[in-house]
Parts: C-alpha cells; sequence; structure tokens
C-alpha cells in the first residue's frame, strides 16, 4: 500500500527563523516550498504544482505580498490557487488591504500553530470542493 502524496503548500516568508518553524511544522501534512521574493515564488509556481500558498506580506525585492497575491489571482493558472496571508501588520486596514489584494483568509503573527493548521487544511479543502 502506498501512502497518498501530500499537497503541496508554497511558503513566501521574508523572515527566515519564520521559514524554518514553518518548514519544521507543516512538514507532516504538506510538501513544503519556500522562499522570500516573487520572482523565485514564480519560479516555483512554473516548475511544480502547488495545491496552496501561505504568504506573507512584507517580502524581498521589489515586489510585496499584496502585490504578487493581486497577480496570481489575476492570472489564469495560478488565479483559483487559495492565498493565506500571515503578516505581522495587524491593523484593520492591513486586513482590508490583503483582501482587497485577493488574500483568500488572513491571520496576523504570532498566530496559533493548531489554529493556522486547521485554516490551512480547510482552505485547501474548501478550494478541492469547489473544482470538483
Amino acid at each position: 500500500m502506498t501512502a497518498s502524496k501530500l499537497p503541496t503548500i508554497l511558503i513566501v516568508e521574508d523572515d527566515i527563523e519564520n521559514q524554518k518553524f514553518l518548514k519544521i511544522f507543516l512538514k507532516k501534512c504538506f510538501e513544503v516550498e519556500v522562499c522570500d521574493n516573487a520572482e523565485d515564488c514564480y519560479a516555483i509556481l512554473n516548475t511544480q504544482p502547488i495545491d496552496i500558498i501561505l504568504m506573507d506580506i512584507s517580502l524581498k525585492g521589489t515586489k510585496d505580498g499584496l502585490q504578487l497575491t493581486k497577480e496570481l489571482k489575476s492570472h489564469p493558472e495560478f488565479g483559483s490557487l487559495p492565498i493565506i496571508g500571515l503578516s505581522a501588520h495587524a491593523f484593520q486596514k492591513d486586513k482590508d488591504n490583503a483582501y482587497n489584494a485577493g488574500i483568500d483568509f488572513f491571520m496576523t503573527k504570532p498566530v496559533d500553530a493548531k489554529v493556522l493548521l486547521d485554516t490551512l487544511l480547510s482552505s485547501l479543502a474548501e478550494c478541492n470542493k469547489k473544482t470538483k
């Protein structure tokens, strides 16, 4: 009996410590890919299938997570990918900006690990229902 393939999550996060934590924490439920900027995000998306994205708002490079989310949501190939926003920006305007950019669900750091995992899994399940 072979194990079913885990869904693949792309973590777009500029903080190395957050990357390490998220990778270790999420590897039980996901195949994990990590990058810290828009260019690397596109490189990964163009080379392998991704099931869900965990997007930080602050990124390295010329684009932030909101700009990247807007681009991805308007792209025919990536527009249906669920994107979960995770940011230290906790003001209501930050939340509004994230939803206006196309984030499917927005969470602020620090986030409870169980809540994060539940949100990722439920968002993935909801997306899978829509595509069936």
